[in-house]
């Protein structure tokens, strides 16, 4: 995990809902097209068993992303993941309805997203995270970036940081250390 500065540990001790982009984020970004045309994606298990875990902890995982795909559908529903809004133009504007309709002020939410679109969101949000290979315009203005990269490991290291700031992350290791 990389540095991480006591203001945005005390921003991550306030996050009950954490949102991540897809590609870029849960994915290393790159886009695979099947011969019929279809979308396929790679995600990777540390990343979500990380989710998993930050869930059980108390904090809500969402995703928010600009594409729409069944295969972020079938992961999300595996990963037990109840705010997934996708093909959306305006994250902004998805953004702030969510908090409407959750009722949770900005400075509760986390997002980490990778590229410009992810900024209007980033830039309110309570921490702005981003994976390491995020655009210099992302990463300049994120609380904290990754040292895992996208797709392999980045979305553990932000449910870690965040478990680790909430005082929960020993309790959600406990029941592997039996």
């Amino acid at each position: 995990m990389g540095a991480i500065t006591d203001a945005a540990l005390a921003r991550a001790k306030r996050v009950r809902l954490m949102i991540f982009d897809v590609d870029g984020v849960l994915t290393d970004g790159r886009l695979w097209y099947g011969p019929e045309g279809e979308a396929m994606k790679a995600f990777h298990t540390l990343d979500g068993h990380g989710i998993k875990m930050l869930s059980a902890s108390g904090v809500t995982p969402a995703i928010l992303s600009g594409r729409s795909s069944a295969a972020v559908t079938h992961r999300a529903a595996e990963l037990g993941i109840p705010h997934v809004l996708q093909g959306i133009e305006d994250k902004l504007a998805a953004y702030s309805a969510l908090l409407e309709r959750l009722r949770l002020p900005a400075d509760a939410t986390g997002y980490i997203g990778d590229d410009v679109v992810d900024l209007p969101v980033l830039t309110r949000c309570g921490l702005a995270c981003a994976p390491r290979e995020a655009s210099s315009e992302v990463r300049a203005r994120a609380h904290y970036v990754c040292e895992a990269p996208a797709g392999a490991g980045a979305a553990r290291e932000i449910c870690d940081l965040l478990m680790r700031a909430q005082g929960s992350l020993e309790a959600a290791l406990a029941r592997y250390l039996a």
